[in-house]
């Protein structure tokens, strides 16, 4: 069988390269070439063999220190009461989880990553940042502070070489020139914010997180693209993993802004080095596909804030999630459309890497499509109970009630009395 399909890659070398034709297949060349296949075979399952150990190590680590974080919540009162209509959780729980997503992720790469310009970038500019979000999770500090520290942070990256200078938009080239250090800064700034403002329902930042990281993973394999920024990228996608089960509805703990700042931060930069530095064509499509729910759902709620007369960093009730609440879907089944949503666009992007672009094109289309009608059954209650989402998912993490049982009547007791014999 193993023959065969050397034979059969051979064959598609040849039909590839015209000068294969012309040295035959001799019997010197087969073995050559036989050699080059196999090499490269082996090699590519070590290194899917590294990824995916590289993202067990960090799932495991995110996994198990989650706990000891949650007790170190506690200590330092870094708990998240619900005071106003914004948030869904009924009792107090505990913040700080990011900070298991970040051991997870470090002490992954301490073993398994090679020291590179994006990894000093994340483990400074991470660093801080997850400092940043623990005061924030415990003293809340103001929207301006975070904002100075968030735009220090990304100057981190643009220290360390990583910076957008141009994009490939089908096959033109954009220089951004003396443009390119601010659209860095802008891209950083804005995914570490969107990544934070959505981060409103149990396991939705994290679970968006983690599907994005591994989309990303799968375009970066397509691409061919830097492997040491691929292990990364699946250490990232451990980390979330391993942190979720804690912080799916009911969530035992929140990442806080120690996570979700980490997340955004940690996604932009990796997006940089694996996508948006690469030469293919949609270069630029692919990254704003994958983070196009986040993206877009910061920009409308800056934009309806602007438009209101208050501070764009100003929290309110109107982002996607909170309005798929008010229409009375409980937080797991918003959270499980809102996971598909970016499933569906993050397969898009994987399709743009490929350059199918209306392959791409159809997948989105057919996504918006069924997003839109979903959306229109789940607003009326009486067409939502038809789908069968209210039987899917309990509310609020409680079971499901059972169908009232119809009563069975009880036999009546006979008032005739038995005769007596003489």
């Amino acid at each position: 069988m193993g023959n065969t399909l050397l034979e059969k890659i051979m064959d598609k070398v040849a039909s590839i390269n015209p000068d294969v034709v012309a040295y035959g297949h001799s019997e010197e060349y087969l073995d050559n070439l036989t050699t080059i296949i196999r090499a490269t075979f082996e090699v590519s399952v070590i290194s899917i063999l590294f990824g995916i150990a590289a993202m067990l190590c960090a799932f495991l680590i995110a996994f198990t220190t989650t706990p000891v974080v949650r007790v170190l919540a506690y200590k330092l009162k870094a708990i998240d009461i619900p005071i106003d209509n914004r948030r869904m959780h009924k009792q107090p729980v505990p913040r700080l989880g990011g900070l298991a997503i970040f051991l997870g992720f470090v002490l992954t790469t301490l073993i398994f990553s090679d020291i590179t310009p994006t990894l000093i970038t994340i483990w400074i500019g991470g660093s801080a940042i997850v400092l940043l979000g623990m005061l924030d999770d415990i003293f809340r500090l103001r929207a301006l502070v975070k904002l100075f520290v968030q735009i220090g942070v990304a100057f981190v990256a643009v220290w360390q070489g990583l910076i957008i200078e141009n994009i490939n938009l089908f096959g033109h080239t954009i220089d951004f020139k003396h443009l390119a250090i601010p659209i860095t800064i802008l891209w950083i700034v804005g995914l570490t914010n969107a990544i934070n403002l959505i981060d409103g329902l149990d396991g939705l930042s994290c679970g968006v997180s983690a599907i994005s990281a591994i989309s990303l993973l799968m375009v970066s394999i397509v691409l061919g693209g830097d492997s040491s920024t691929t292990v990364l990228i699946a250490i990232l996608a451990g980390s979330c993993l391993g942190f979720l089960p804690f912080n799916t509805n009911p969530a035992k703990i929140f990442m806080g802004d120690t996570g979700a700042l980490f997340l955004g931060y940690t996604l932009s930069v990796v997006s940089i080095k694996g996508v948006l530095k690469t030469h293919t064509l949609v270069s630029f499509i692919i990254p704003l596909l994958i983070f196009a729910f986040p993206i877009l759902d910061t920009a409308f709620a800056f934009t309806r804030r602007i438009l209101h007369g208050k501070s764009p960093f100003s929290p309110d009730r109107g982002h996607l999630h909170h309005r798929l609440i008010d229409m009375g879907l409980n937080q797991k089944q918003v959270v499980a459309i809102l996971y598909s949503l970016c499933a569906i666009l993050g397969l898009s992007a994987i399709m743009f890497t490929g350059e199918k672009i209306w392959r791409a094109a159809v997948i989105v289309l057919i996504g918006l499509v069924l997003l839109i009608i979903n959306f229109a059954l789940l607003k009326n209650p009486k067409t939502r109970e038809k789908t069968g989402i209210d039987q899917m998912t309990s509310k609020e993490g409680d079971t499901p009630k059972a169908a009232p049982v119809e009563a069975v009547p009880k036999k009546k007791k006979s008032n005739k009395k038995k005769s007596k014999k003489k």
